[in-house]
Order: C-alpha cells, then sequence, then structure tokens
C-alpha cells in the first residue's frame, strides 16, 4: 500500500532499525518505545487486520516473536517480563493500520499497563457466558 509507513518501512524507503527480517516478516525497534527494546514485527505483506492474512503469515509472526522473546531476555535490556500486544481495528488501539505485534520489555513500576473498566469486577452469569460462546462458535 503506498501510503502505509509499515510497507514504506519494508521497502526501505524510510529508515528502520532492523532486528529480523525473512522472505515473510520483518521486525525492528519502535521509534516511539514504551520501554527499551520495544519491537515491532509486521508482515511484510500488507493487511489491515489479522483476518486478512494467511494462517502461516499469523504463525510465522509469533514464531518470530518467541525468537525476539528469547534475544531480549538474553540482551541485558531490563526486563522482568514481556507484553506480546496487537491492536486489531482503530477501536482496540491500532494506529498505523498494517499488522503489527509490539513485544515490550517490561518491569515492576515501568507505568505502563491496562486499564480495566470500572464494572470489570463484575463477573458475569455462567449462563451470559454460554450465549456468548454459543454466538461465537456458531460464527466459526
Amino acid at each position: 500500500m503506498e501510503d502505509c509507513i509499515f510497507c514504506k518501512i519494508v521497502k526501505g524507503e524510510i529508515p528502520s532499525y532492523k532486528i529480523y527480517e525473512d522472505e515473510k516478516i520483518f521486525a525492528f525497534m519502535d521509534i516511539q518505545p514504551i520501554n527499551p527494546g520495544h519491537i515491532l514485527i509486521i508482515p511484510k505483506k500488507h493487511a489491515k487486520l489479522i483476518a486478512e492474512l494467511e494462517d502461516e503469515i499469523v504463525g510465522e509472526i509469533f514464531k518470530v516473536a518467541k525468537k525476539i522473546n528469547i534475544a531480549l531476555r538474553k540482551s541485558g535490556i531490563k526486563s522482568e517480563g514481556i507484553n506480546f500486544f496487537l491492536a486489531d481495528g482503530k477501536a482496540a488501539g491500532q494506529e498505523v493500520l498494517h499488522v503489527h505485534l509490539h513485544i515490550v520489555p517490561r518491569y515492576k513500576n515501568d507505568g505502563f499497563g491496562f486499564k480495566f473498566p470500572p464494572n470489570y469486577e463484575n463477573k458475569p452469569s455462567k449462563d451470559e457466558l454460554e450465549k456468548i460462546a454459543k454466538k461465537i462458535r456458531s460464527a466459526f
């Protein structure tokens, strides 16, 4: 896609700090990191949403994520844990409309986290959970 910043990075039109590359996947440093070592993994093929990708590519993204996870833990970069975050759609927080998986090194009191909604502690009933599960199963 012509206007996609990640496609331009893959083509070498915009410089990046490459971590990994193969014929299908590209991984590079996030230029606005949550913590040092924050990396983005993208498919070279443009897709806005994960559902637009072949299963093989989705699997490759996560295989590369595992390799990067291991490398981060060996690197000496401060990391007591690692978050994998993929926002799928604008409402989920996706800012660049090209599938990308964030790999974020984490440590206690780093200031980053998820905020739960006010009624999060109110668990749904078993009937409600089954009703929702049934809807999802029927969509397969």
